[in-house]
């Protein structure tokens, strides 16, 4: 089929995939860019670092994951920690396929999983055209292409920069939370209360004599996991005001 009869029949291809995330391939690359740098920083070989991008895609999940494992963190604390960071992933997949083809096979749906970034599921999700494989796999090769050049320059980089200069670095990672959970939190007291919670708790864990030894993962699993129970408990939402949302 022609690239005109592809337009005519509003079937959406690889290039519209490219095309529509050069806008999240340009965000990935400032903070993968500020990974690469920390995690260098950190002691981290340039093809670990490499290695840790293709494997996570996530922004998150990375930036905790090397700081617990430049902390000497056990494996076990490592992989649950980023589990619980990344179990958004689960649901937003649950939710993507429900556009995709039903054609599309079993390994065709783990590719698009492995690619099915906070960004890519937005602009997915927000499509009114039918999805395709090949379109999604624009995106996904598009976005994760910016994510592993950031990560591979920021880590070049970061062996050269002089130590003093990457240490301040390390303020991206607190930037990058702070930019994720004000906007919503200024939105819905509700997510507000349940952020602020969290925080104390995770403070109350780390400066508490009985719990102080736990190690960081830990500490942010039970906050997070504690937080998220009682904001369920005390702000419970009914289905038909999330469907009408």
């Amino acid at each position: 089929m022609s690239d005109k009869s592809n337009a005519a029949s509003g079937k959406l291809r690889f290039s519209d995939g490219v095309r529509d995330a050069v806008p999240i391939c340009l965000g990935y690359l400032s903070v993968s860019l500020a990974f690469g740098m920390i995690a260098a920083g950190k002691g981290m070989p340039v093809w670990i670092a490499e290695l840790f991008a293709v494997t996570c895609v996530s922004g998150t999940g990375q930036f905790v994951g090397v700081n617990l494992m430049s902390a000497a963190a056990p494996l076990i604390e490592l992989l649950c920690t980023l589990a619980v960071i990344n179990a958004r992933y689960l649901l937003m997949s649950v939710s993507l396929s429900q556009k995709l083809p039903t054609s599309m096979t079993l390994w065709q749906r783990l590719v698009v999983a492995y690619g099915n970034t906070d960004e890519i599921f937005a602009l997915a999700s927000t499509q009114t055209r039918p999805l395709t494989f090949g379109y999604m796999c624009g995106m996904i090769f598009i976005s994760v292409s910016g994510w592993l050049a950031g990560t591979l320059t920021g880590a070049l980089a970061g062996e050269v920069i002089p130590q003093s200069v990457m240490s301040a670095m390390n303020i991206a990672l607190y930037a990058m939370y702070i930019a994720l959970i004000i906007p919503d939190a200024k939105k819905s007291g509700p997510i507000a209360a349940v952020v602020l919670t969290a925080a104390a708790l995770s403070c109350i864990l780390t400066y508490l004599p009985a719990t102080s030894g736990l190690g960081a993962g830990w500490t942010i699993i039970a906050a997070g996991a504690a937080a998220s129970v009682a904001g369920a408990i005390l702000f419970p939402r009914d289905i038909g005001e999330t469907e009408g949302e």
